[in-house]
């Protein structure tokens, strides 16, 4: 057995069928070495080109736990800043990969690294001759186009999460501390926990959903069906866009300052601006009768 392991590199952003297949094959070319991830914080575009910077499909935290799930034994996280983003090929080989003593390298085909994106797989083999082997991987594809963060975030926008689990094998989650909301809902008999939208996020288009809560401060927590809204409150003339969700037939929980997971798995209806209580009411009522048969199927 070799103690030497097999790095992955990549971004890695919400963790798609693409990044899993890298890692299957990182595992399948050395079973018995342990599998390094080479992952970047933050996003390298908001260093290289903030204004172009995308919306993330996961925080950190989450995203070496998907890494994991799909098979790393460890995940090193690289922090991008100027001075990175300036290194040459050999200088991020010299900082990054060679301190790992990798017996094999894993990429995608069309990996780039170093100063402007100077390196390729190529470049990666002749840097580490005598080191490591360079194994590059056929990006993943629908049959019509390569798997990619990019598509999986139109997705996301368009509340296609039926499409989302096709790109990923796992739902979207979005997670946060819940907030003290308007309280509105509990006087309208539907009790929602609140998350904030943090900027650089990903977030569905404004509307209702049907999704699951999990509490995340609890190991084994049970998952919970609920009705979820993305948006501002129209009806109150809200402007702080919040992430609500009701789970159904629960009015007893206690969830303000628990850090709580939100899976989105079907779009409902888009937001609605209603003249009043009595027709929200109702169509709550609609939505959630809607969200429990859709849950019903899973």
């Amino acid at each position: 057995m070799t103690s030497d392991p097999v790095v992955v590199i990549g971004n890695f952003d919400g963790v798609h069928r693409g990044h899993a297949a890298l890692l299957r094959t990182a595992r399948a070319a050395e079973p018995e070495a342990p599998l390094v991830v080479v992952t970047f914080w933050p996003h390298p575009m908001s260093v290289v080109r903030p204004d172009q910077t995308p919306l993330l499909l996961s925080t950190l935290p989450r995203r070496v736990e998907l890494l994991r799930e799909a098979g790393a034994d460890d995940v090193v996280v690289v922090d991008f800043t100027a001075e990175v983003a300036g290194w040459s090929p050999a200088q991020f080989v010299d900082a990054v990969l060679r301190p790992l003593h990798p017996a094999r390298v894993v990429v995608g085909e069309n990996f780039r690294f170093g100063f402007r994106a100077s390196g390729t797989v190529a470049t990666l083999a002749e840097l580490g001759a005598g080191q490591f082997v360079v194994q590059p991987v056929a990006l993943v594809t629908d049959g019509a186009q390569p798997s990619s963060s990019t598509l999986v975030r139109h997705a996301v926008a368009e509340g296609d999460f039926g499409r989302v689990r096709e790109l990923s094998d796992h739902p979207f989650r979005f997670s946060g501390v819940v907030v003290q909301g308007d309280q509105r809902g509990r006087l309208l008999g539907y009790p929602t926990a609140n998350l904030l939208v943090a900027p650089g996020l990903a977030v569905p288009a404004d509307g209702v959903y049907a999704g699951w809560v999990t509490r995340l401060d609890q190991p084994d927590a049970p998952r919970w069906p609920a009705a979820i809204s993305v948006g501002s409150n129209p009806t109150f003339d809200g402007v702080q866009r919040r992430i609500e969700s009701y789970v159904l037939d629960r009015d007893d929980l206690e969830l303000y300052g628990v850090e709580i997971a939100v899976d989105f798995y079907a779009r409902v209806r888009g937001q609605i601006r209603f003249a009043g209580m009595e027709p929200l009411i109702e169509q709550m009522h609609h939505d959630v009768e809607d969200i429990r048969h859709l849950l019903g199927s899973f």
